[in-house]
């Protein structure tokens, strides 16, 4: 089964425990019979896909989930989908972080991605145009403008998500995803989420 996540940068496939993305002008015409299972949260991203291929197949109507959040995305309805008890945090663009409770989505929240932080940054000043140090001591006030627009990035993210987290357990996923997971004991990096929460949703309807 040929599975693809339409996200807000790239597209992300997945097959026979495969994973690679591509960039969405940058697909070849496919003659391939192999049907495409997809979500999609882009809809110019999405009509590059459909043109792409022959026969796609948007999934997102099977994705159902038991929760009171309004308009949440369809990627996060799939990760969520995945897992009964814990945190997802998809740390890609955006991070978001969602509270699953035995098989009921709680709620979550949207924070800038890293990527994001760092554009923003650069938008208010020149001075503030820096590349982030991911490894910058987050113990310890920083002494030059790179480690503090990194401390501040980085560490807002990670306190917010203890916060949220107390003593569920959390499952990262998304590009940063790996990056943040070493931050917590209790964490688990798991890229195939999405997918996952696609492959259940499908079974019941395949």
């Amino acid at each position: 089964m040929l599975l693809c996540d339409v996200g807000n940068t790239f597209l992300h496939f997945y097959h026979k425990g495969r994973i690679w993305k591509e960039k969405p002008y940058a697909l070849t015409k496919k003659k391939e019979n192999l049907p495409i299972y997809y979500i999609s949260v882009n809809e110019r991203f999405e009509r590059c896909l459909l043109a792409s291929h022959p026969y796609c197949i948007n999934v997102g109507e099977y994705i159902e989930l038991d929760t009171p959040y309004e308009g949440l995305g369809i990627d996060r309805k799939a990760a969520c989908k995945a897992i009964s008890d814990g945190v997802i945090i998809d740390a890609g663009s955006a991070i978001t972080a969602d509270i699953m409770h035995e098989g009921i989505h709680m709620g979550g929240y949207i924070m800038p991605g890293l990527a994001a932080y760092k554009k923003m940054c650069a938008d208010i000043s020149p001075a503030l145009n820096k590349e982030l140090e991911p490894g910058v001591n987050l113990y310890e006030l920083p002494k030059n403008t790179t480690d503090a627009l990194s401390f501040g990035a980085i560490k807002s993210v990670i306190l917010m998500i203890k916060n949220t987290s107390r003593t569920k357990k959390l499952y990262f996923t998304g590009g940063d995803g790996k990056f943040f997971a070493r931050f917590f004991e209790n964490a688990i990096y798991d890229n195939t989420l999405v997918f996952k929460g696609m492959q259940k949703a499908l079974e019941k309807h395949i």
